[in-house]
């Protein structure tokens, strides 16, 4: 819950043959969309800024939906020119630094908002319709070297449910500018249904036994080399949870997260406009940064997240924000560009 928004071009620019040519090309496409997006703006901006004197652009594309970056991703493609790879899908729950020990409280706090989540009322989604999501986010910009962190900012998404691959897939509106979702890079017949663009009816595909559920996400989470594999299944349904789902796929979300070594709770979690509420955690010590999920202490919703640095680097010092988010608002609505409740946008 990945993810982690600066807008995206509302058409197709002429460079997009060189942004594709400096890019290596993705292991898998079942990375979030909100990501790959958060890179491409970067990519581009950089490459921009220094077309002039026709110096390669540093900054690694990771194909994923624009929320957060977790910024995990971020900061080791910026740091260790880490590249993406396909190293073959097995689970590796030996592979973590945590023990099974330190999971025992968080476990059980996964357990009552898996509890709580299975009970929610599923709603009725039609392949017409479109999810909405509307959160506040903070970001660092680290393109220039040294993190950045940005203002606090509105980000809205509204991802099309049609289950077959579309080249449009909805609209981004970041501080009141909007832009359309075009299809992943690459994807010229449209970008399919899949942690790229999570519909209603591929959430209700996953496995809804949290075993089943684990070992699907090990096999199909992307790797990056040198990145804790735990970490990367514990992200990957981090860029998940704030979508509207079935509460039975929610509810294994979590039982499955729980799973996961490493995962702890973190009693001061807060999300990116302050409220604190039940926190659960996992740090990747290889790259030196935790990730943070924030529910509500009264109904174990989901809040939003943070991830920060745990130790000093060449770009910030540790403590630093990466990316964090505030989630107020999911729902479903009839038309990319109205709000729930609204006949119109």
């Amino acid at each position: 819950m990945s993810g982690k928004r600066n807008i995206v071009s509302p058409e197709p620019r002429d460079d997009r043959h060189e942004i594709a040519r400096l890019l290596p090309a993705p292991a898998d496409r079942d990375l979030t969309r909100e990501q790959f997006l958060h890179h491409k703006d970067i990519l581009m901006r950089h490459i921009d800024r220094d077309r002039a004197t026709a110096r390669p652009a540093r900054r690694l594309l990771r194909p994923a939906l624009m929320a957060p970056v977790t910024a995990l991703a971020l900061a080791g493609l910026v740091t260790a020119g880490i590249t993406l790879t396909d190293e073959g899908h097995q689970p590796a729950p030996g592979a973590s630094s945590g023990t099974a020990g330190d999971m025992q409280p968080a476990s059980a706090l996964l357990r009552r908002i898996s509890d709580a989540a299975g009970k929610r009322a599923a709603p009725t989604v039609r392949d017409d319709q479109f999810s909405y999501v509307k959160e506040k986010v903070r970001e660092a910009d680290l393109s220039g070297g040294k993190a950045v962190v940005g203002p606090l900012h509105d980000y809205e998404l509204w991802l099309a449910q049609d289950p077959r691959p579309l080249r449009t897939q909805g609209l981004i509106r970041s501080d009141g500018e909007t832009a359309r979702l075009n299809a992943e890079l690459g994807d010229t017949n449209g970008t399919p249904a899949g942690f790229s663009r999570p519909t209603y009816v591929w959430l209700s595909s996953l496995p809804t036994d949290p075993d089943d559920l684990l070992d699907y996400l090990y096999a199909k989470t992307p790797r990056i080399k040198g990145r804790e594999r735990d970490q990367a299944v514990f992200e990957q349904i981090g860029d998940l949870i704030d979508r509207v789902m079935p509460s039975r796929t929610a509810a294994a979300l979590y039982r499955a997260a729980a799973k996961i070594p490493g995962v702890t709770e973190a009693p001061h979690a807060r999300d990116a406009i302050g409220r604190q509420g039940l926190g659960i955690a996992r740090t990747d010590r290889k790259y030196g940064i935790v990730t943070e999920w924030v529910f509500n202490t009264k109904d174990y919703t989901y809040l939003g997240h943070r991830t920060r640095l745990t130790k000093d680097t060449s770009y910030a010092k540790s403590g630093t924000l990466l990316d964090s988010s505030a989630l107020l608002h999911s729902a479903i609505v009839d038309e990319a560009g109205r709000l729930p409740g609204s006949s119109k946008g």
